[in-house]
């Protein structure tokens, strides 16, 4: 009556002349008997068994695997989507969200993310140097100021390069009264979105000026690395790379990144494969969001 024809417990409890706490105790009985079993069908475009595995392989906090139709430059939107979505389910009111600045698909992101209706969030806050180049400056500022709006949030901005010239500027620029407040805001932060890269720069990063030369992919090479995250490179296994320009990053310092309680890394096509892992490996991130391929590869090793 209850499982197959939808009849409530109070009216199966009237025609069947029992109580109701004894309709609910023989449902239950029949589910801890194996007379009622529950049987769920995820939809297509959800992968809940692979979000699960990697989950439990990698000892992650959680894991969203996406679905991606047609050419590799589907993946960023397919990505974006998810990331709004997690998003909009997991912010809760005080946290404090670091970004990096120059993600494309964070941008995306929250180019498709809906406004909250209360806020959710108490600071948005870049984590590595968000000032480039005039053309492409607004990408960066636009990803902070605009998931502040959408989450009732302050931005707090990094205005400086995320890559200076030498040690005494960047040491000298750390002291100027916003970067100083950024920077201070790091230690307060819930909530780290991050976006994983190669040795080769997205086409954002190498227009906003903050990529590395081509001499400095080649060391880093000769290191080992195989990714980053906030300028941060590190080899396959996830151990930091004592990178030749390290000392001149404006950006969270890889311990502090490391000790946020939620670093959500979203990145996805085979290319990124190889970084992905590493940034798994090393607890850059403790949440993925990637696509279907990536997840699948990840699980193989």
């Amino acid at each position: 009556m209850y499982h197959e024809r939808g009849v409530r417990q109070p009216e199966i409890a009237a025609r069947l002349h029992m109580s109701q706490p004894r309709v609910s105790r023989l449902l239950r009985e029949a589910v801890q008997r194996g007379v009622v079993r529950t049987v769920v069908v995820s939809p297509e475009g959800v992968h809940a068994e692979l979000e699960d595995a990697l989950v439990e392989r990698y000892g992650l906090r959680d894991a969203v695997v996406v679905e991606v139709e047609g050419a590799v430059a589907e993946v960023t939107p397919a990505l974006a989507a998810a990331t709004a979505t997690y998003l909009d389910a997991t912010l809760v009111s005080g946290d404090v969200i670091g970004v990096s600045s120059w993600s494309a698909t964070l941008l995306e992101s929250v180019n498709v993310m809906r406004a909250k209706t209360s806020s959710t969030a108490r600071e948005v806050v870049q984590i590595i140097g968000g000032a480039g180049s005039p053309e492409v400056q607004l990408h960066a500022t636009r990803l902070t100021s605009r998931l502040a709006e959408l989450t009732g949030a302050r931005p707090v901005f990094a205005p400086s390069a995320a890559l200076v010239g030498s040690r005494e500027l960047r040491d000298l620029l750390g002291r100027e009264p916003a970067m100083a407040e950024a920077m201070r805001a790091w230690s307060r932060l819930t909530v780290a979105l991050l976006g994983i890269g190669t040795l080769d720069p997205s086409p954002l990063l190498r227009r906003s000026g903050n990529a590395i030369t081509a001499d400095d992919r080649r060391q880093l090479k000769e290191l080992g690395a195989v990714g980053d995250v906030c300028a941060r490179y590190f080899d396959d296994a996830g151990q930091l790379v004592d990178a030749p320009f390290s000392d001149r990053i404006i950006g969270i310092a890889p311990d502090r990144l490391r000790a946020v309680e939620r670093r959500v890394g979203v990145a996805g096509g085979l290319d990124k494969e190889t970084a992905i892992r590493g940034a798994i490996r090393g607890g850059w991130i403790n949440t993925l969001i990637t696509d279907v391929e990536v997840a699948r590869n990840l699980l193989r090793d």
